[in-house]
């Protein structure tokens, strides 16, 4: 096998929603494979902390205020990062938000919060980066953070889960009409996986009889993410678009 086939060196990679989280995950094993990387989002501090430790690794970063329901600040963003780093060729669309309540119970502006940054936003960002390649005339990867709720539902987190079927369709659509810019659209899906968000409610009952239901019985650790996302940012998916790759312990293969 060619050993450059992951390799990232000379690409400019953009992460959305990489202050903490998975995206700040995203963005180092980016960098550690060599492309520049631009991390967006709105907490500028936690950004530039993120930065410091990629560089100190020897990595190259750069932080950009963005928020994906604003497009100016999106537009913004993408010409801050040009003029520094170069066209983007590679986006993670990682930008996201959940809300725990019932389709009963859940306010219209919560709802519409959700909408407006999984799916309205990453559809937003797409079609920027999309834009800018064509016009470029540049080959590029634009990866959607989808989820195993895309296609299996738990009660409670019922604007999430639209969000993420309709991510998981927009990558379909967005993939069909671009594949002859030579850019391809796919996804990660991934299932319960442990941040900062979530690390306390799995150490309770209810979360502890979560991670029963999954075959390999725990949740993921966010490096395990890492294979997938360097697969599809790199040459060794050059024929995969419009793919949706599930990392989720076989979960979606037990019952929800």
């Amino acid at each position: 096998m060619n050993d450059t086939l992951f390799s990232l060196s000379g690409r400019t990679a953009m992460v959305t929603g990489a202050s903490s989280g998975l995206g700040r995950t995203f963005a180092s094993v980016l960098a550690a494979a060599g492309a520049s990387v631009v991390l967006t989002g709105r907490r500028m501090e936690l950004l530039e902390q993120a930065c410091v430790e990629i560089t100190s690794q020897g990595g190259e970063a750069l932080a950009v205020t963005m928020d994906v329901t604003d497009e100016n600040t999106i537009t913004q963003g993408f010409d801050e990062a040009e003029r520094s780093c170069g066209c983007i060729d590679i986006l993670v669309n990682n930008s996201g938000i959940a809300h725990g309540e019932s389709a009963l119970e859940i306010a219209s502006s919560d709802w519409d919060r959700v909408i407006d940054t999984n799916l309205r936003g990453a559809w937003r960002v797409a079609r920027e980066s999309g834009k800018r390649l064509i016009k470029a005339g540049k080959p590029g990867s634009i990866i959607n953070i989808a989820s195993i709720l895309g296609f299996r539902v738990i009660k409670g987190v019922a604007p999430y889960a639209i969000s993420k079927a309709g991510l998981v369709q927009m990558t379909h659509s967005l993939a069909l009409e671009w594949s002859r810019y030579a850019i391809r659209v796919n996804a990660i899906a991934p299932g319960f996986i442990d941040t900062d968000m979530n690390r306390e409610f799995f150490k309770t009952d209810a979360g502890l009889s979560m991670q029963k239901r999954i075959p390999m019985r725990r949740v993921g650790d966010p490096d395990e993410l890492a294979g997938a996302l360097l697969l599809l940012a790199s040459d060794a998916s050059s024929y995969m678009t419009g793919s949706v790759v599930t990392v989720d312990g076989g979960h979606l293969q037990s019952t929800l």
